[in-house]
């Protein structure tokens, strides 16, 4: 995600502003530091004008420590230049932020890096690139960048010493963490990358990056891809057996059938990852004009299909039960109404968003300043959007931190159905399939309004080609409603503040699926999350008068199945903490009635209960609403003008835990559902809460439930919540063809 351009959808309001020019230009070079002296690649920052002795030099630099050296690396030029072969050289480290998502040049670099490191063509060949996606520096190093390299410059982000702190003068090269299958073994593979110069060029541009590390990861199977499950679908269509089948179901025409391939998850020996398998769901659209049919309206019921992904053939293949196919529904399709035969409303006015002078936000590269906020946006294959150092700037207090990261690390969507195929369906779209790389481009449809601010973002295909989703995440403010209001019943008079809300959002296709993922800012301190589900219904088909227990009917021969869904909000918290700081911790909170007594002589009384969660196991934790249970991430050396410990509270929104039985076997890779709070302390490996391969995973408890083990302190760490929150979904009438938005959440406010 490199590309931060301004862009307009259709049905937005064009920009004719100067501002978002002015936001998109290069930031300037940081200024030097008033008195530096060179040691060995380092600079030490003065706090007086006098010029130091060598001996002063050398014992300031032993304050290294605080921010670790950089290996010396060649200048590149400063700005783009073309050597002679018609090469274009990226300019030096620092015009990238540590933090900014990888280029396409750089997932350029990163996949011929590793492909040329293949000890046999036959290797490189079958290497297949899952995900490229950058390795997050230190957070040291993301605090020295925004310290000294990167404006807004913050100086204040690092510790203070007698003598000022050492600054490198250069940051260090940016890396890339790449997933690599190797069609030929079935091996996964990581790949860490060094970018130290990036090299591109239209044709035979060679690469410039160096292998790190590599290490074959045994007894997993990645993520699948948009390339594989077309190749999936061509393979079934091609089966004779499975033509045969469809021809019983009176469907000769292959071009009428879908396939979706799902990845089988793990429940026996059978789907162990020695192979890479999927069961593919089978639908069929009808002969019809219109121009994007629902071809979900009529799925496929019977036929068991099992495909090789690696060699790409149908290992089994079963017709168990002819089904009819659902019959033609003049309401299946999810186009206009005038394209099934009807008209659309008219009674709705035209309502224009309009911003005259521009929006309230500011935006360089991909750093965000609106109203007292400011924050990083980047991007990853695998979660999609991800918000870094957000701040609050807090008047005499300065730039208050809050968070280092935010973002939706998994989901799971588990089916409710014991009839086949339906009790396979527990997908982990994160894990399995990757949000981002799913991602929409916004251009194609309205799904921003008003003044907007479009970023790009950059993946690698299966086979190493890099492509961009335009317009993957918008940027724009959001009127709200009334933030507050109060009138004076004695004079009449009153008081009324408008609402805002800046808000950042991605919106994905997962087969059947959308989901909308949003982080709204507020002007009263308040982040919410909020994640909005939409799509087509993944539906089965009925015999003539069935109905089944475990689902609606909602069109003659159709019925949708309850089931679930679930999401991973991974929150690396910083409450007042500077980087490298590990003052926080975490307190539940509970709302207790007063025994009845001398102290509740009216049976009125309640009161809010705290207790401070001081180990991780202590800290697994469900929502109680009947006891509006939250919890407050605190920091334990600051306090506010009341003298209390300052914090940043969690209060959720509806939630659930899963409704199955808990031998059920998608909980194997999915322990994590069992509770809608754990709390960690901080640590670079700890990413994804199943593990980071879950299609196939035969092991119990990987991930968060292994991690809390070690039982941890939380008493003063560097705190990391994971939220997990999900909603029951019984499909209704109103549903069909088309599920109206439906939206889940929680709140982070201020204490």
């Amino acid at each position: 995600m490199a590309s931060t351009q301004e862009k307009a959808t259709h049905c937005c309001i064009p920009k004719t502003n100067d501002d978002i020019k002015n936001n998109n230009k290069a930031p300037p070079p940081p200024p030097p530091p008033s008195s530096t002296k060179v040691l060995q690649n380092w600079s030490v920052a003065l706090v007086s004008g006098s010029n130091p002795s060598e001996d002063t030099i050398s014992k300031r630099a032993s304050m290294a420590t605080l921010i670790r050296p950089v290996e010396p690396i060649s200048d590149p030029p400063a700005t783009n230049t073309t050597t002679s072969k018609g090469i274009s050289i990226m300019p030096r480290a620092q015009t990238s932020h540590p933090l900014d998502p990888l280029s396409a040049a750089e997932i350029s670099v990163a996949v011929a890096t590793v492909r040329a490191a293949g000890k046999t063509p036959e290797v490189r060949d079958s290497m297949r690139f899952i995900e490229v996606a950058l390795v997050e520096p230190e957070k040291h190093v993301v605090a020295l960048a925004d310290a000294y390299f990167f404006p807004p410059f913050q100086p204040s982000l690092l510790p203070r010493t007698k003598g000022g702190p050492v600054i490198p003068s250069k940051l260090p090269p940016r890396q890339a963490r790449l997933v690599v299958y190797n069609k030929r073994s079935n091996e996964t593979s990581i790949w860490i990358v060094e970018l130290s110069e990036v090299h591109a060029a239209t044709r035979g541009g060679h690469h410039r990056g160096k292998v790190i590390s590599s290490k074959v990861v045994p007894d997993v199977q990645p993520p699948m891809d948009a390339m594989e499950y077309a190749e999936c679908e061509a393979v079934v269509k091609d089966f004779p057996p499975f033509r045969e089948a469809m021809k019983k179901r009176g469907i000769e025409d292959m071009d009428l059938v879908m396939v979706d391939p799902w990845c089988v998850g793990y429940h026996s020996d059978a789907d162990a990852p020695t192979r890479r398998l999927a069961k593919p769901l089978i639908f069929c659209r009808t002969e019809s004009d219109c121009p994007i049919e629902n071809g979900y309206a009529r799925p496929v019921e019977g036929i068991h299909v099992l495909v090789d992904m690696q060699n790409m053939v149908v290992i089994e293949f079963e017709d168990r039960k002819l089904v009819p196919l659902p019959p033609a529904d003049p309401l299946r399709n999810y186009t206009a109404g005038e394209t099934r035969g009807g008209v659309d409303r008219s009674d709705v006015k035209p309502l224009q968003i309009i911003q005259p002078e521009g929006p309230s936000f500011r935006v360089s590269g991909n750093f965000v300043e609106w109203q007292k906020w400011n924050f990083r946006i980047g991007f990853t294959p695998r979660e999609g959007l991800v918000i870094y150092s957000v701040a609050y700037v807090d008047g005499s207090r300065g730039r208050r931190p809050i968070a280092h990261r935010l973002s939706f690390v998994e989901m799971v969507v588990p089916y409710g159905d014991p009839n086949e195929p339906h009790y396979r369906k527990n997908a982990f779209d994160a894990g399995e399939d990757g949000l981002g790389k799913n991602a929409h481009s916004l251009k194609k449809g309205c799904d921003c309004l008003g003044y907007i601010k479009y970023f790009d973002a950059h993946f690698t295909n299966f086979t190493g080609g890099v492509e961009t989703i335009e317009n993957c995440v918008c940027l724009h403010e959001e009127d709200h409603g009334v933030l507050w209001k109060h009138q004076d019943w004695r004079t009449g008079l009153a008081e009324v503040r408008r609402s805002r809300r800046l808000t950042v959002s991605f919106i994905c296709t997962v087969a059947n699926y959308e989901y909308g993922f949003f982080w709204h800012f507020y002007q009263d301190g308040k982040i919410e999350a909020e994640v909005k589900l939409t799509g087509i219904l993944s539906l089965g088909a009925l015999q003539p008068g069935e109905t089944r227990k475990y689902g609606t009917t909602i069109a003659p021969g159709l019925y949708a199945p309850v089931h679930q869904h679930f999401f991973v909000a991974r929150m690396d918290m910083a409450v007042d903490c500077k980087p490298g700081e590990a003052f926080n911790q975490v307190v539940e909170v509970n709302l207790k009635v007063e025994e009845p007594g001398k102290n509740n002589v009216h049976n009125n009384a309640f009161y809010a209960e705290e207790e401070l969660l001081k180990s991780e196991l202590q800290a697994m934790r469900d929502c109680d609403p009947l006891s509006a249970r939250h919890w407050i991430v605190r920091n334990t050396r600051n306090v506010n003008r009341t003298g209390q410990l300052t914090g940043f509270k969690l209060v959720p929104g509806s939630n659930c835990l899963p409704l199955a039985g808990s031998e059920a076997k998608f909980l194997r890779r999915a322990t994590f559902l069992k509770h809608n709070l754990w709390v960690t302390p901080y640590s670079r490996e700890e990413m994804h809460p199943g593990g980071e391969f879950p299609n196939q995973n035969p092991r119990v408890g990987e991930g968060l439930a292994t991690w809390v083990k070690q039982n941890r302190s939380l008493e003063e760490a560097d705190i990391v919540l994971w939220y997990v929150f999900g909603v029951t979904h019984v499909p209704r009438l109103e549903d069909w063809p088309v599920m109206p938005v439906e939206r889940i959440g929680f709140m982070l406010m201020r204490n």
